[in-house]
């Protein structure tokens, strides 16, 4: 896996994270090293709603950044059942599930990373329920579904795990949100274990694609370094 710093992906992160802090529209802390927030996410999260895939899905898996806030509250008061990842995946227990019904109306709190953390449920991939529809973060989109992350791998992880398990198929729809200018009409590297995408929503357009890129089918294990196993309870437990 390419690591942060380095690798054809981080020029591409750097250009559009210094693009969104110069035309001002990264919200604070900025945008630089992170899925950057932007002006205009929760138009974005009410277009997404508007989605055939969005109205249909029963079951999220949402990444836990704040540009993607107000697409997970809107998933939890609209009833959908919203898995979202512990920070790096270091438990047995990798995923945090918030059931609506069990909230109490909490969903705003739920929604965000500590919220989430205090109102939801641990539960290991065995417990969970087959995801209809993912919402994943991204620094840097192209039109054919091609998508960059901030590079620490995570989104990808979760996804392989999920996948892996049965609970992600052919059928499952994967979403993004974004601002116009994190939309690049260019060519961007993927790799075996990186998530093409169905649908990129920004503020203003809702873009439809075909992805001509293979969608992982679980965890390949070669390409992950022995730090990175060792690290995450349920890959350390797992065969090399």
């Amino acid at each position: 896996m390419e690591h942060p710093a380095s690798g054809p992906k981080q020029p591409i992160r750097e250009r559009v994270w210094r693009a969104m802090q110069e035309a001002r529209v990264a919200r604070f802390p900025g945008a630089v090293g992170r899925i950057p927030n932007f002006v205009g996410a929760e138009r974005a999260a009410a277009r997404a709603a508007n989605l055939e895939a969005w109205k249909r899905a029963q079951v999220l898996k949402c990444n836990p950044d704040s540009p993607q806030l107000a697409l997970r509250k809107r998933a939890l008061q609209e009833g959908k059942l919203v898995y979202m990842a512990v920070p790096r995946l270091a438990s047995e227990r990798p995923f945090i599930e918030l059931d609506p019904a069990r909230l109490g109306g909490t969903f705003h709190d739920a929604a965000s990373i500590k919220g989430a953390a205090h109102l939801g449920r641990p539960v290991a991939l065995e417990e969970m329920r087959p995801v209809d529809l993912i919402v994943c973060g991204s620094v840097a989109v192209n039109r054919k579904g091609a998508r960059i992350g901030k590079g620490g791998g995570y989104s990808d992880l979760e996804f392989a795990l999920a996948a892996e398990a049965g609970l992600i198929t052919k059928h499952t729809v994967i979403i993004t949100t974004v601002h116009a200018l994190q939309v690049l009409d260019e060519e961007l590297p993927m790799t075996a274990h990186d998530i093409p995408l169905d649908a990129i929503v920004t503020p203003g357009e809702t873009i439809l694609c075909k992805p001509p890129y293979k969608r992982p089918k679980g965890i390949y294990r070669g390409m992950l370094p022995a730090e990175k196993r060792a690290e995450i309870p349920v890959l350390a437990r797992m065969k090399t």
